[in-house]
């Protein structure tokens, strides 16, 4: 088994911003802030975000602030849930979440939550129950979670479950046993909603990795995961693990480095992480590293980016790879960050 290129990682991160005319920033510009809240957690877990311009970096994401409170991806941009958490976790990395308004931040938020206690990502109304995690998440981290209906996203995510254990997006209407047209299917990335949140080149793609995680993470930080059947759903999360030891988002796709993130964290969450092969998980990981130019691509031998190296790096973490700051498997956050926001 090789070793993680821990420098070259980092070293790969930092020369990534300083390439703005490139393809993969143009296409990017829309979401730069959430690659930005990537990039650097990836810095923080190999215990390098001293390398950065700290004031620079959140004098840019105060700018992608609205009137509204919410959080546009770039400066010029509308804002929306997913990139109001990131904005936030970014803050939360330098320990400057005071210079939030956290009341104003906090009336978008809950302005968003529905009747039913569901979440809309934005002022258009779309509805997903990662949205839920990001909504629940980002109060939590402002310790304002208090301002919505808890009660009532807990059981909105609740009713998206599925008959195999995991989550859809959206409320699952069940008759005779099988899901209507508006039930939504199981997919890893829903489970962290149920547990986490992110994503790469456009929102939609952002909104289907999120998918699975953010519905575990989003119960796990209300305390609600008494209503998971941690058996069923470990089952379908294991049966994720192929041959060459990676993880796969759904069954008959092929493994990818980002659900070492998704799948990994929603394990632990329900503490069933042992039920997969670790070892074998770790080194598809490290399979997957640019050993001379850094980054960590989604499969071995295919081009690197700022996403699949978090969640690379991230994988690692809660493998508990040596070297490594730990992560917090339901915030995406480092434990270290979470302690001083959550417990000072």
């Amino acid at each position: 088994m090789g070793e993680l290129a821990a420098e070259k990682h980092a070293k790969y991160i930092l020369t990534v911003e300083k390439k703005k005319d490139s393809i993969e920033s143009i296409l990017m510009e829309h979401l730069r802030i959430n690659g930005a809240y990537w990039g650097l957690t990836t810095l923080d877990i190999l215990d390098k975000l001293a390398a950065v311009d700290q004031e620079t970096i959140i004098s840019w994401v105060m700018s992608c602030q609205h009137e509204s409170g919410g959080f546009g991806g770039n400066e010029g941009h509308d804002p929306h849930l997913l990139y109001t958490l990131s904005a936030i976790q970014i803050l939360a990395l330098f320990n400057k979440i005071d210079t939030l308004d956290i009341e104003k931040v906090t009336n978008y938020i809950t302005a968003l939550q529905n009747e039913d206690g569901s979440f809309s990502g934005d002022k258009w109304g779309e509805i997903d129950t990662r949205f839920s995690y990001v909504a629940i998440c980002s109060l939590a981290l402002l310790k304002q979670l208090d301002k919505i209906n808890v009660e009532k996203a807990v059981s909105y995510i609740i009713s998206c479950k599925n008959l195999d254990g995991g989550f859809g997006c959206t409320e699952v209407y069940k008759k005779t046993g099988f899901r209507t047209e508006t039930g939504k299917k199981t997919e890893t990335g829903f489970f962290l909603t149920g547990f986490f949140l992110t994503g790469f080149f456009n929102r939609r793609f952002l909104y289907r990795l999120l998918f699975l995680t953010s519905k575990t993470g989003a119960l796990a930080i209300t305390g609600s995961l008494h209503y998971v059947d941690k058996d069923l759903l470990g089952w379908w999360l294991c049966e994720r693990q192929v041959k060459s030891g990676g993880l796969n988002g759904r069954p008959e796709k092929l493994p990818d480095v980002c659900y070492s993130w998704w799948v990994l964290s929603s394990l632990i969450i329900i503490d069933r992480v042992h039920w997969i092969d670790k070892e074998k998980l770790v080194k598809f990981i490290l399979d997957c590293q640019d050993k001379e130019n850094g980054g960590i691509s989604d499969r071995p031998d295919d081009a690197v980016d700022v996403f699949h190296t978090y969640f690379g790096v991230a994988g690692l973490s809660l493998l508990e790879y040596p070297g490594l700051k730990v992560i917090d498997p339901a915030y995406a956050l480092p434990v270290d960050v979470i302690n001083r926001i959550l417990h000072c």
